[in-house]
């Protein structure tokens, strides 16, 4: 098939990629000349604009976007006049369900076809594929599906689900989910768990990390709190090794688990990584769909809610607790000491 990609950062260029060595033909745009010229060095298409690239691609066209979901809206517009009936757009970024809707409705108005996917890959996605989670009409999803199959990892070998055909197409990476925004909605839910996940992993190799480092303290005051010393002094970890062990055999080990063992494995204290965690929207809409659905996430919200927590938002409130425990019994904050070093290095 021929496809338009435009955006062409970390997951688009190499979409690009996957698809061109499934023998598609693709026809790419992004602002930063340099990512074009790069994968028109690799077979693609470069286009001058989004309107060139449309202008490119044989009717029916379809057109891929990659790109921030704040940007989707202007990028809708940029290209309305050179669509035509029976095109396919597919926005395949983080947008919001909502927006989705809004724009399959605006769309259908001049008979383009709108499809929204949810794709999960990140970085790795050229070698091992991507999951995709589709939401839209049959017609206009059946009409990609050579393209959903390119970039889907494939069925896995030995894998028992692979030959259930309740399961239509998920077995081999990709599934039509339902209507519009129903493709961004599930990838929402798969964000706000992959949310959870990393806090647990986060928070329990934390507690390996600061083991032994907590032994019975012989200060007594009223700004330090007794402890028992029940984690024996001696014990000092070796994160990476720990998570290299996990990876074999162990009912947590994942691909995130995967990913936590490379970087210990590389840097065991993180020294390159502030600790200030982004959050892209998807944690957010989770707790919104959930309150609106009066459905309990209290780790997807806490995991959401630790983020804010990593940039510095929660100073203000840890502030003004100090002057609480101050002005009611007179505690002054204790010098702050610096953290550990990672145990065992």
């Amino acid at each position: 098939m021929q496809l338009g990609m435009i955006g062409l950062g970390r997951m688009g260029s190499n979409m690009v990629r996957r698809l061109g060595k499934a023998g598609h033909r693709c026809v790419v745009f992004d602002r930063d000349a340099a990512a074009r010229q790069e994968l028109a060095g690799e077979g693609a298409i470069a286009a001058s604009s989004a309107t060139d690239l449309v202008q490119r691609l044989q009717a029916p066209r379809v057109v891929w976007i990659m790109i921030p979901a704040a940007a989707v809206d202007a990028t809708i517009e940029s290209l309305l006049p050179a669509l035509s009936a029976d095109d396919i757009l597919i926005d395949g970024g983080n947008s919001y369900y909502g927006d989705d809707r809004r724009r399959h409705d605006l769309l259908a108005q001049r008979g383009v076809r709108y499809v929204d996917i949810g794709t999960s890959g990140g970085l790795w996605g050229l070698e091992r594929g991507y999951c995709l989670m589709v939401g839209g009409d049959d017609a206009a999803v059946s009409h990609i599906e050579p393209i959903l199959t390119a970039l889907a990892p494939g069925p896995a070998a030995g894998n028992s689900a692979n030959g259930n055909a309740a399961l239509g197409s998920a077995p081999r990476g990709y599934l039509h989910v339902g209507p519009s925004g129903a493709g961004h909605f599930v990838k929402m839910i798969h964000n706000g768990i992959e949310y959870g996940l990393m806090a647990a992993y986060a928070e329990g190799l934390n507690l390996l990390h600061r083991a032994g480092s907590g032994s019975a303290t012989t200060v007594v005051d009223a700004e330090t709190a007794p402890t028992r010393g029940l984690i024996p002094s001696e014990y000092r970890f070796k994160l990476d090794q720990i998570a290299e062990v996990w990876r074999h055999g162990s009912v947590i080990s994942s691909w995130l688990l995967d990913l936590v063992a490379a970087a210990l494995a590389e840097e065991p204290g993180l020294q390159h990584y502030a600790g200030h965690v982004a959050d892209s929207g998807e944690g957010r809409w989770t707790v919104e769909a959930a309150i609106d659905a009066a459905v309990p996430v209290p780790v997807l919200a806490t995991a959401l809610f630790d983020r804010f927590t990593s940039r510095g938002q929660a100073d203000f409130a840890n502030r003004l607790l100090s002057a609480m425990r101050f002005g009611f019994g007179g505690h002054r904050e204790l010098a702050q000491t610096a953290s550990p070093q990672p145990a065992g290095r």
